[in-house]
């Protein structure tokens, strides 16, 4: 069955709802699901608890959503570029759980499949470790890690074919099939949308099995950091670096 929709906007309207938990992929700008973003923004659902890297930068991915005051709970490994993330959370208010990069992969990893928690050494002796049941293997101590079960998961691909099998482009992969999996009810939208088929099974880094609901990608792509080298032939080329 084919899990391509023509108004992800409807349907993805119709699954939110105030005080649900939303991952998202991507880290920065790279690989992030704009175009769900947007949808999210757009229906001005709120109190939102919010699991992904950061949060983007001011005015462009997750940004939007903290600005337009959507956003109560972040779950995430660093404030970023975001300045208004930074503010929100030096005035306390946001509530920001900090959780390492390695962590909250596994954590998402985790509740896609079926694990509750995990230990991990990551954290101890840390603020990150606090209030949290610690145990001892083999003369090491680890740090009782829960996993993160979304209500909703929103993710970004390369190419997908019309069973909501999903591929990457190199780096774009980064939290991207760890969102995937550990979302109730996720939508995906692509650059590439190909017949079934067309993408190679060792090919797939998402099975369609934890995809509902598939768009076709059409907003453009942001970067965050530009880096313009100069031509060896060019005299007149400068290296910049623009936000």
């Amino acid at each position: 069955m084919s899990k391509v929709t023509d108004d992800a906007a409807a349907q993805l309207t119709a699954v939110l709802r105030d005080g649900m938990t939303i991952a998202v992929g991507g880290f920065g700008l790279c690989g992030i699901p704009t175009d769900l973003i947007t949808i999210v923004r757009d229906s001005g659902v709120k109190d939102l608890t919010v699991a992904s890297n950061n949060l983007g930068v001011d005015g462009k991915g997750l940004g939007l959503l903290l600005e337009n005051g959507q956003i109560t709970k972040v779950l995430s490994s660093y404030v970023g570029e975001n300045k208004l993330f930074m503010k929100q959370y030096i005035d306390e208010e946001l509530d920001v759980e900090f959780v390492p990069q390695g962590t909250l992969a596994e954590r998402m990893r985790a509740g896609g499949s079926g694990i509750p928690a995990f230990y991990t050494p990551t954290g101890y002796g840390t603020p990150i470790a606090e209030g949290k049941p610690t145990a001892e293997f083999d003369g090491r101590t680890y740090v009782l890690e829960r996993a993160i079960t979304a209500d909703l998961a929103l993710v970004h691909a390369h190419t997908a074919d019309h069973f909501g099998n999903l591929r990457y482009r190199l780096t774009a992969r980064n939290f991207n099939p760890m969102a995937a999996m550990c979302g109730a009810v996720t939508f995906a939208e692509a650059e590439h949308i190909v017949a079934p088929g067309r993408i190679e099974p060792d090919d797939i880094h998402t099975p369609g099995v934890y995809v509902h609901h598939l768009m076709q990608a059409t907003a453009e792509k942001d970067i965050e950091q530009r880096t313009v080298h100069p031509r060896p032939d060019s005299p007149h080329s400068q290296t910049q670096e623009v936000a």
